[in-house]
């Protein structure tokens, strides 16, 4: 089973956060103060926090633009990912990715499925990597923000987490761009 092994030193990762909303600013971005109090919480660092509209070019130009900062380790969205004609961030986000973590929008499904049913269907959380960037796309409640820090990300982005964590692997995330 998981656990944090505290014989090993914490590190620190730099995180970015975006909300996406047409109607949200940084006075109301409840979901948004979540992921940064979770994040700071933790011990880790927020990088930069944002906020932009339900448009999918720019969601992945500023994935991209993030992706390429190397003081970026991480990138959460939140916001966008339901089923309506406005929710494009999944898209954006898959527009960016390299590779895609399958199993992060499963896992997410059955975390959300013990707190609200069959309701968790109409979620498409998603995760990916870029250019040795970790993306997480989060829907846009609080509460399912909490969710997925508190049950997949808090534990997947400390490095002291047995047997296996994001953290020990994101040295290597890039290593097919280096040369040999």
């Amino acid at each position: 089973m998981s656990r944090i092994d505290d014989t090993i030193d914490f590190i620190a990762i730099r995180i970015a956060v975006l909300t996406v909303s047409d109607s949200r600013g940084m006075e109301d971005d409840r979901s948004g103060d979540v992921l940064v109090s979770r994040i700071v919480d933790a011990g880790h660092l927020l990088a930069d926090r944002r906020i932009l509209p339900d448009e999918r070019a720019q969601i992945a130009d500023q994935l991209r633009a993030w992706c390429d900062d190397p003081d970026i380790d991480v990138v959460i969205s939140t916001g966008g990912t339901g089923l309506t004609g406005r929710d494009v961030t999944v898209e954006a986000h898959r527009d960016v990715y390299e590779k895609e973590i399958d199993a992060f929008g499963t896992v997410f499904t059955i975390v959300s499925m013990q707190k609200i049913g069959t309701s968790a269907v109409q979620s498409r959380a998603t995760g990916g990597v870029r250019n040795g960037t970790y993306l997480f796309a989060l829907p846009g409640s609080p509460g399912a923000c909490k969710d997925a820090w508190d049950e997949i990300l808090g534990r997947q982005l400390d490095y002291r987490h047995r047997p296996c964590n994001f953290v020990e692997i994101l040295p290597r995330l890039d290593e097919h761009q280096r040369r040999k």
